[in-house]
Parts: structure tokens; sequence; C-alpha cells
């Protein structure tokens, strides 16, 4: 087995997640805590592929702005793809929320009030311990409607593992959709929701275009803004929208998407948006965008380098 690798800070981890363009091969990270770095990494049986992961890993280290060294090493052969399980435990989240993994559903011991959300992502984005996923998840909680009051539609938007269209579920959210570029986020999300028993409208979609493939996706992405805003965009509000507008919109994704694609966010949330996946240093950027589609600040949090914000339409 061969392993590409290169470290990068922590701030990188989760964009370079959202733009790698991997084909066939899987990228995962392992933080050193020591070093206070991240390794990302690639593993694939054959050297012949070195070169296409290379090129593939360097594309998104591009997107993102870092200049890392890439190394190429033997390991020995092991089940890779399921080594992100020493990293994910049981997390209490907000003020009812519990997130277990499926290895771990034996042992946990909810409390009658806890919301159990039972989750693997496989290579999905989205456990729970990311500050971004920590703070929608929050949010979402504090958002959900009160028993017995009218309910509350909700779309999220990169849905990864699915963690918060689930937990929306959950919390007497309805109906709840949510959409992600990658057609293995929407598998694991659709899995998910089927351990979960809710039900959840998933599909594999990209902003500013109707037909979606990671290869355009990261294409648009490499522009940010504002020549991203220029694209052409045929699902935007109105009739051509993929999705109904929904009382509350999740979008964890990136602040430089966030700031493109903002008018056509804006156009899913009837009422509340969570803008999420926002290095603070951006967040001004991105609530200025926001602010000129008729959209105030209600709340802001921000966990590490990241920032989040609850946004509300002016009456």
């Amino acid at each position: 087995m061969k392993k590409l690798f290169c470290s990068v800070d922590e701030q990188f981890v989760s964009p370079l997640f959202e733009v790698f363009d991997g084909g066939d091969f899987i990228l995962s990270s392992y933080h050193d805590i020591e070093e206070r770095q991240t390794q990302i990494q690639l593993f694939f049986p054959d050297e012949g592929q070195s070169e296409d992961a290379g090129r593939r890993l360097r594309d998104a280290l591009s997107i993102v702005g870092v200049d890392a060294e890439l190394k190429l090493v033997d390991v020995p052969d092991e089940d890779w793809k399921l080594s992100y399980r020493r990293h994910f435990k049981t997390e209490r989240i907000g003020r009812r929320l519990l997130v277990v993994p499926t290895w771990e559903l034996s042992d946990a011991k909810p409390s009658p009030s806890d919301v159990v959300v039972t989750l693997d992502p496989g290579m999905a984005f989205g456990t729970g311990k990311h500050e971004t996923t920590r703070a929608c998840l929050e949010y979402v909680d504090e958002l959900a409607p009160e028993p017995g009051a009218a309910p509350r539609s909700f779309l999220d938007m990169g849905c990864g593992s699915g963690i918060l269209s689930i937990a929306a579920a959950k919390l007497g959210y309805s109906p709840v959709a949510g959409f992600d570029i990658d057609a293995d986020a929407v598998a694991a999300s659709r899995e998910n929701a089927e351990i979960n028993g809710v039900r959840v409208d998933y599909r594999e979609f990209a902003l500013g275009k109707g037909a979606v493939t990671l290869d355009e996706s990261i294409e648009a992405a490499k522009g940010l803004y504002p020549d991203l805003a220029l694209q052409g965009r045929d699902c935007k509000s109105g009739p051509g929208q993929v999705f109904a507008p929904s009382d509350v919109v999740v979008a964890n994704i990136l602040g430089p998407l966030l700031i493109a694609f903002a008018e056509e966010i804006a156009g899913y949330a009837k009422d509340k948006l969570v803008v999420s996946g926002i290095l603070t240093e951006l967040y001004p950027e991105v609530a200025q965008a926001f602010e000129k589609l008729g959209f105030r600040e209600l709340t802001r949090r921000t966990y590490g380098e990241w920032t989040s914000a609850l946004l509300t339409r002016r009456a």
C-alpha cells in the first residue's frame, strides 16, 4: 500500500475536503497534537497511481492557497477506510443532541430528554467534532419547533454525512431536505437517515448549476469571488429552483462560495439562515454579501478559527 501525504495547518483541512476532486482516491486526515499540524493523506495500492494522486492533491492545495511538500511512502496494508473510527466518539452537543457512532451505540447511555443521532460518516465530512458542524447543530437545536407548534421546513446545503438534516428531522422539522456535490456524501446521508428512521430528501446538486460534477464545482471555486458570481445560475430562486424555500436553511460550505452564491442561497431561505464554514477573517465579507440581500445577523459563534452565524430576513 502507498501513502501520499503532506502537512497543513488545521484551518485548511475542511476547505481541502470540500474542494478535493478525488476520482477513485479518498482523502483522509490525521491530526498531530504535539506538532499542531494535520497530515492530509491518500492511500492507494499501485505506485503507478501516484502521478494522478499527486495532481489531484496539488490541485486542491492550490485552490485553498497552500504550498505543501508531497511525500510518497510505503505503508502496511490495513483497513485504512475505517481508521477514522478511532477519532469519532460519542458527543453531546447543544441542549439535547447526542451524536453516537454506530459502533458505540450499545454503550451509549442517553437520558430520556436526549435526541440521539446515530451516525457512520464513512468518507463523508460531518461528525459533530469540527467547529463548524458543532455550531450548526447548536443552531438547529435552538431553532427547532416546540412540541405542538407548526412544523418548520429545513434545507441542509452541503449535507456531508447528513448529520445536520438528520438532527433536524429528529428535532421535529418537516419537511427536511439536503444536497451535496459529492455522490458519496449523498449516499452516506441516505444510509444514515435510514439508520435513524427519518425521512430526508437528499439529492446530488451544486449551487449555480443544474447538472453537477465535482470537476465543475472545483473549476468554479478556483475563480473564487467576484468572478464566480458571474457564472451561469439556472437553479436560482424562482420557478427553476430545485428545492422549495425553507423556514430554516443551513449553508455549511466555504466562505468564498457563500459570497459567490449568496443570491442563490438567500433565495432558498424564507426566514432563518445559518452560514458556516467561514474562516473568521472572511466573515465580515460574508455578512456584507447577505446584508445586501436583506439579511441581518442575530448571533454569531466563533470556535477556533471558524465563525458561524444565524441570519434573519429583515421585515
